[in-house]
């Protein structure tokens, strides 16, 4: 899904570190796994685990207020690797630009998972009007204290309607800036034919979007950031389209850039760290009259892995750590280190989880992986040797669970009956190999049938060693039916380049997003056209049958509103993925994360729906 689209979750990304929130596709460095006996699992999960979580903090959140704080203290994170650019165009492609980017800007709405109902954010109230003639208005007015600010400077700019309307018309409407937002301009009317979504202006302050027809989810789908238009506009008339991206290099004076967030960006050295200080001019308050945030300043280490992480959280030099499975029991055993003491926190199984995918763009229709990977009983059949249980077991420490559905359970459309067929299953795997043609020979290797030996790769970035333990582990089980499997360590950037812009991978494991909350999700990801349908992206017309279908449907669920009638279209949408098996996914892990005592946590939730919720916690007394 886009960034875009994801927007409304844009609160919860910037409640989470910095090191977790850059990061898109995880993976590491290599080392096989030993099997387990059943003795040593049944073991470890009736004792180990359980003795690991009773230390542990659940405290998820429930919509509770948040106490009135204090404002002080800095809070040290990291970041995986350099931003790319500071400018809100590319942010659009880089996770890493994004997470930057974002703390200096607001979104339209929020969407509180608990209530599941939308709240304001920078949209002090809103209306949707349904209209005669079948298409739908929302009307949205923006608050009056939302300003651009600069830092170390009295200049404000006030924030108005012509930040989002010139966006929307300029840049994503240009299709020469190659938004991943342009595809989501139109909808797709009943007769097939498309037909524009547009903005418009009322006032200062007041705009709408007029919608063709009805749409089932109105606000997700508007839920804009603000961008500073009086820049960007000034941009486009000096120096056309590259003067737009061309504008906030990482050589530029971060100082220069407005926020209307919660924070100004005031320092970056490269491969060195970032420095973010409290906007004062922020428009939330706390219920005392105190601006938000509470902390004085942010700083992100760059560029360090996973280890280094460990290291410098160890040393009281981060404040927050997300354990993999291997640290979990030493970081729970030495939480009441009288030097450095924290709490860890528990989550029960995250939304989302990492899939398998492959590489089916006609671009590489010349190899002989593109013919096994557009064969449907081919990816059904890297599915049943897709070994779950040992990745639970060996990877996770029995921490986590299979992931079988293709909707979490969060989701209204989610149903328990939609499940994946093809698990773990030698058997099953050579049943539908053999229906494509695939012979296993005497010299113990996969052949299809042009003769020609199974060989694939299988991409991973470099930094997480329990990516790389998956991809150990589909190697054994694909050597045991033939079948070479070759893991690729690539760096992230680069990887995110291939998945993206070249498409000169064959397959690898991703994550989008954080879990389906709502079935609308995904407007660049489920249609054919869309740029993150990351096994065959912007295709001009369904390659597919499949395809085919599953944009009607989408289209289709995107525009009704009753509900019984969603099910059905949203029901046959959620069987057709888990039957062409495009990516199949893995597991879907229970998180931890150790939080220094040095903040006070009285305002500090965890849980799968939000993540991790730092907007409002402050120094300890």
């Amino acid at each position: 899904m886009t960034v875009k689209k994801i927007r409304c979750l844009s609160r919860v990304l910037r409640t989470v570190s910095l090191c977790a929130g850059a990061v898109l596709l995880t993976a590491g460095c290599g080392r096989k796994i030993p099997e387990m006996t059943l003795e040593e699992i049944e073991s470890y999960r009736n004792s180990g685990n359980s003795e690991i979580i009773s230390r542990t903090v659940s405290k998820p959140w429930h919509d509770e207020p948040m106490e009135p704080g204090t404002v002080g203290g800095s809070w040290y994170t990291c970041l995986s690797g350099d931003p790319k650019s500071f400018n809100a165009l590319i942010a659009e492609r880089d996770g890493t630009t994004y997470g930057i980017v974002s703390m200096m800007t607001e979104s339209l709405f929020d969407y509180n998972r608990y209530t599941k109902k939308w709240v304001g954010r920078a949209a002090e109230s809103w209306r949707v009007v349904s209209n005669d003639d079948g298409s739908l208005d929302v009307y949205i007015t923006l608050r009056d204290n939302l300003y651009w600010s600069f830092y170390s400077s009295d200049r404000q700019v006030p924030v108005t309607s012509d930040d989002i309307i010139f966006w929307y018309n300029e840049i994503e409407g240009n299709e020469e800036f190659r938004s991943s937002a342009y595809s989501s301009h139109v909808m797709t009317m009943p007769d097939g034919s498309t037909a524009p979504i547009t903005v418009h202006k009322v006032d200062d302050k007041t705009f709408y979007y007029h919608y063709p027809m009805v749409t089932a989810e109105p606000e997700l789908f508007c839920n804009n950031d603000l961008k500073p238009s009086f820049v960007y506009k000034g941009a486009l008339e000096r120096g056309g389209v590259q003067g737009v991206k061309d504008l906030y290099s990482v050589a530029s004076d971060p100082r220069t850039i407005p926020s209307c967030g919660q924070w100004f960006l005031t320092e970056y050295t490269p491969g060195q760290r970032l420095v973010f200080k409290r906007n004062p001019h922020y428009w939330e308050m706390d219920s005392k009259g105190t601006t938000l945030p509470y902390r004085s300043e942010v700083i992100a280490q760059l560029g360090t892995d996973q280890n280094t992480q460990y290291l410098l959280f160890r040393q009281g030099k981060l404040e927050s750590f997300s354990p993999r499975p291997e640290e979990l029991e030493e970081v729970v055993n030495n939480q009441d280190n009288a030097q450095n003491p924290y709490t860890v926190y528990n989550a029960q199984g995250s939304l989302g989880a990492p899939m398998w995918t492959f590489n089916q763009n006609p671009q590489n229709s010349s190899k002989p992986y593109y013919r096994w990977f557009t064969d449907k009983y081919f990816r059904q059949a890297m599915s049943c040797l897709l070994n779950r249980d040992r990745i639970i077991r060996q990877t996770y420490r029995g921490l986590a669970e299979s992931k079988y559905s293709l909707f979490p359970a969060a989701n209204k459309y989610y149903n328990p009956d939609i499940i994946l067929q093809y698990r773990f299953s030698h058997e099953q795997a050579r049943r539908l190999l053999e229906k494509s043609g695939f012979t296993k020979r005497s010299d113990g290797f996969l052949y299809d049938k042009e003769g020609i030996k199974v060989e694939f790769d299988i991409s991973i970035p470099s930094g997480y060693s329990a990516y790389n333990d998956m991809a150990q582990i589909l190697m054994d089980d694909l050597a045991a039916e033939g079948i070479t499997l070759n893991v690729r360590q690539t760096d992230f950037q680069k990887l995110v380049e291939q998945a993206t812009t070249t498409y000169d991978w064959q397959s690898l494991i991703i994550v989008l997003g954080g879990g389906q909350i709502w079935a609308a999700q995904g407007s660049n990801t489920w249609p054919s056209n869309g740029n993150m349908h990351i096994w065959n992206p912007l295709q001009k017309t369904p390659a597919t049958e499949w395809e085919a279908r599953i944009d009607d449907l989408y289209h289709a669920g995107c525009t009704t509103v009753d509900e019984t009638a969603g099910k059905k279209i949203w029901d046959e949408f959620q069987s057709i993925i888990l039957e062409e098996c495009p990516f199949v996914f893995l597991v879907s892990t229970r998180s931890f994360v150790a939080l220094r005592n040095v903040w006070d946590q009285t305002n500090y939730y965890y849980d799968n729906m939000n993540g991790s919720k730092t907007d409002y916690i402050y120094a300890a007394q």
